[in-house]
């Protein structure tokens, strides 16, 4: 099997859905947008590029029809160029990275790019028409649990506090404008040229981040998905933003990297998906962590960042305390909870944001994992290229 190397990637700031900047932006023109910047960013022409991979978690709509192959042509790739769109909810972005690995380290291919969009403002809901299967929705109802009372289970059930979730967003948000305002992020975005009141505008810095976020603030909050407020933890300061934005990657092998003459950032060494209960969001990552970190063939401790996708608070609490991992490690410029978190984006975007913190701190392993609806998780792991 190839070795697989992440040689270029890129992200658009993430907008706030349905209020936000990139409301009535396309997410295949955000898609095209941060494939044209990989591919440009690893200096190669687009015609070297042999398969697209986009993870898209509702993908309907403005994003079906294989919205992969409508964005790498609109990106400018040949009509040569071979897509997929792929769906694993909120590790999609994650997961076409992943199979675009494989395809890569099995020889398939020599190069490809794997990523991923999701515009939460034009898409309505999983499902304009929504059909559950009526047998599981009779005998196994847990299936299709709401992810907010999914993440209000962890809570209950791994006996959380509403303080200490509310103390891990407060956080999530300090870090966020501090990384903002330090200019973390500049290297990783992609500038969007938006139409907005009859101007265009550049986005380019993410919208979620709440700088007046405070720890009274979040408490006065009411739970947002329990029956009745007194049984719920979860609040919308506690939990990731609905957003816009789309990443993507260029993964290659060493015969691509020796033929476009390409530097390498980062290798992708592991990766592991895992299921449980429906009922609960973040289990699954505590079989997914050790496994993928077992395959990459290094010890947990290792691991100098993780990118823990905070879909609720809940979430990233479990796995820090479970694994036992040192939060100054953990989401160490804000998490989706301030950052926003476009699903079928969000695995890609956080590997574009891990690889990049990783040189910066000269980490030489890096983690980025997260919760998937339905009673999954996903860990992929990163070793720096020195």
């Amino acid at each position: 099997m190839n070795d697989v190397y992440v040689v270029s990637g890129a992200r658009t700031a993430v907008g706030k859905a349905n209020r936000g900047t990139l409301v009535n932006y396309r997410p295949d023109d955000m898609a095209a947008e941060v494939i044209k910047a990989a591919v440009e960013r690893a200096g190669i022409k687009p015609e070297q590029v042999q398969d697209v991979v986009l993870g898209c978690a509702i993908p309907e709509q403005a994003q079906g029809m294989n919205m992969a192959r409508i964005a790498a042509l609109r990106a400018g790739m040949p009509d040569t160029t071979s897509a997929l769109t792929i769906n694993r909810f909120c590790s999609s972005g994650l997961e076409a990275m992943v199979i675009a690995a494989a395809k890569i380290s099995s020889g398939l291919f020599d190069i490809a790019i794997g990523g991923g969009a999701e515009s939460m403002s034009m898409v309505h809901g999983p499902g304009a028409r929504p059909a559950p299967n009526p047998y599981l929705t009779k005998n196994y109802p847990e299936i299709y649990i709401a992810m907010g009372n999914a993440g209000d289970n962890v809570a209950r059930d791994f006996r959380m506090t509403r303080q200490e979730l509310d103390e891990w967003a407060l956080m999530s948000n300090q870090r966020a404008v501090a990384a903002i305002d330090l200019g973390k992020f500049k290297d990783q975005i992609v500038p969007l040229q938006v139409p907005v009141n009859g101007k265009t505008i550049t986005f380019d810095t993410d919208e979620g981040p709440r700088r007046d976020t405070t720890m009274e603030g979040l408490l006065a909050l009411k739970p947002a998905f329990a029956a009745s407020p007194e049984l719920g933890f979860h609040t919308a300061g506690n939990s990731s933003q609905m957003s816009d934005g789309a990443a993507a990657c260029v993964l290659m092998s060493e015969k691509g990297l020796k033929e476009t003459g390409a530097k390498p950032l980062a290798k992708l060494i592991g990766y592991n998906v895992a299921a449980g209960s429906p009922k609960y969001l973040g289990p699954a990552q505590l079989t997914a962590i050790p496994k993928a970190i077992e395959i990459a063939g290094i010890k947990l401790s290792e691991v100098g960042l993780f990118e823990i996708n905070e879909a609720f608070a809940s979430v990233v609490k479990l796995v820090v305390r479970e694994l036992k991992l040192d939060p100054e490690k953990v989401n160490v410029n804000g998490g989706a909870i301030a950052l926003g978190h476009p699903l079928g984006c969000s695995g890609a975007k956080l590997s574009v944001q891990i690889i990049d913190e990783m040189r910066k701190r000269g980490v030489k392993y890096g983690v980025v994992t997260m919760c998937i609806g339905g009673g999954m998780g996903a860990a992929g792991v990163f070793e720096l290229c020195e």
